[in-house]
């Protein structure tokens, strides 16, 4: 069956747009693991600046191993990205090499046609000049199309000429491209392997930690549960606190029916809605920190039989850190609870964010507060020199996971 040039035509557009489409995608899945890379480069940093700054000799076991479990965690992750990077690498490598044989075969062949395209047009030029090509034509029209037709040949030689100073730039390119990508590989796989070796040390200490805890493991059970019986006490006090002031508002506004969320005036849904639309781009609530423990329901690292029930997150962060507003609101409650550090909430419409674990508070019930204001100092466990920050966010009484709307928590 005969192809039509139009179907050529069409199979080739189709090729190339496909061919783009591709190496585009390639190039963006690179880009977003390279992002994701330095990342969890940046958060090994903040990991190792706050170990460095805490009395790490004097930290409890229970606090030991909450360390070493999430920078194995990090660590991993970051073996697991560079791998993909590596592999990724690995496929474009290969696309290049294809390229490359595809190209010098296309340009071999495209040397060859030009060569006898100037060799055919050497000889025409011996037989006979393009004047006497000319005047030998029968009549003016003849005469005519042999100009054109000389023209075109001479075009068309120029433009042989063109392709083949560019598909010879492109060979350059992609050799050069294929070079750098090489070249990147082997970088990334001499990191792995610091990265590894850094791993295989972290498991090594947890080993080492585990090992004592188990000793007096029903000592450490018991110290959990009662940390975790102390956190669902201080979250049912906020639960009520939040279910009262939610009443307060509906109250003033009116309601007499129950409800989960505040009654808002036409100022808080404005703010309410600026906060929705600032999901995922809010800052953090310090400056310098990293998550220790997520939001959510988790098995506890020490005994996978106890679950977690975090409502929040707990972020380390360094001695002498502020807390800081992660967006425009106003302080709805300093909350004062026996053996509890102070804790502030601050009202968005119908959100709230709390920041527990405060040392010392810089705002009061009422006042208005701006983004990125600090609002007080996180405090310092003076036995072991850790810096906690308990950050939770919710819409009305239900908690929300943070990680979805402070940037890139």
């Amino acid at each position: 069956m005969k192809v039509s040039k139009s179907t050529y035509r069409l199979i080739f557009i189709l090729g190339f747009l496909l061919c783009s489409s591709f190496s585009f995608s390639q190039s963006d899945k690179q880009k977003q693991l390279e992002s994701r890379r330095q990342e969890l480069r940046r958060e090994i940093e903040k990991i190792n600046e706050l170990r460095n700054q805490t009395k790490y000799k004097t930290k409890s076991e229970l606090s030991l191993i909450e360390d070493f479990n999430h920078k194995i965690s990090v660590l991993s992750n970051l073996i697991k990205v560079t791998n993909q990077q590596a592999n990724l690498l690995t496929r474009e490598i290969n696309t290049n090499q294809n390229k490359i044989s595809n190209l010098r075969d296309e340009l071999k062949q495209l040397k060859e046609d030009y060569a006898a395209m100037i060799v055919k047009s050497y000889k025409s030029k011996n037989q006979q000049s393009r004047i006497m090509f000319l005047l030998s034509s029968n009549d003016f029209k003849q005469a005519y199309k042999r100009l054109q037709y000389i023209k075109q040949y001479a075009d068309h030689q120029k433009q042989q000429g063109e392709i083949i100073k560019a598909k010879t730039l492109e060979l350059q390119d992609i050799n050069a491209s294929l070079l750098k990508q090489q070249e990147d590989k082997k970088k990334l796989i001499a990191e792995n392997r610091v990265v590894q070796k850094s791993l295989e040390a972290e498991l090594k200490q947890h080993e080492v930690v585990m090992a004592a805890l188990k000793k007096n493991m029903s000592r450490y059970v018991a110290e959990i549960k009662q940390k975790q019986r102390e956190a669902d006490k201080i979250d049912r006090e906020i639960d009520r606190i939040i279910k009262a002031a939610i009443a307060k508002s509906n109250k003033k506004a009116g309601k007499t029916t129950s409800s989960k969320s505040f009654a808002l005036t036409a100022e808080e849904e404005v703010l309410a809605s600026n906060f929705i639309s600032n999901k995922g781009k809010l800052p953090w609530p310090v400056e310098k920190g990293f998550v220790r423990l997520g939001y959510g329901k988790q098995p506890h690292p020490i005994d996978r039989s106890l679950t977690i029930n975090s409502n929040g997150v707990r972020i380390a962060t360094e001695k002498g850190a502020k807390a800081r507003a992660v967006f425009d609101g106003e302080v709805s409650e300093i909350l004062k609870m026996k053996n509890v550090n102070p804790i502030v909430m601050i009202r968005h419409g119908n959100y709230l964010t709390l920041y527990r674990n405060l040392s010392q508070v810089y705002v009061k019930k009422g006042d208005k507060v701006k983004t990125k204001q600090v609002i007080g100092e996180v405090f310092t466990n003076p036995s072991n020199g850790e810096t906690i920050l308990s950050f939770t966010l919710s819409k009305g009484t239900a908690t929300e996971n943070p990680a979805s709307w402070i940037y890139k928590m």
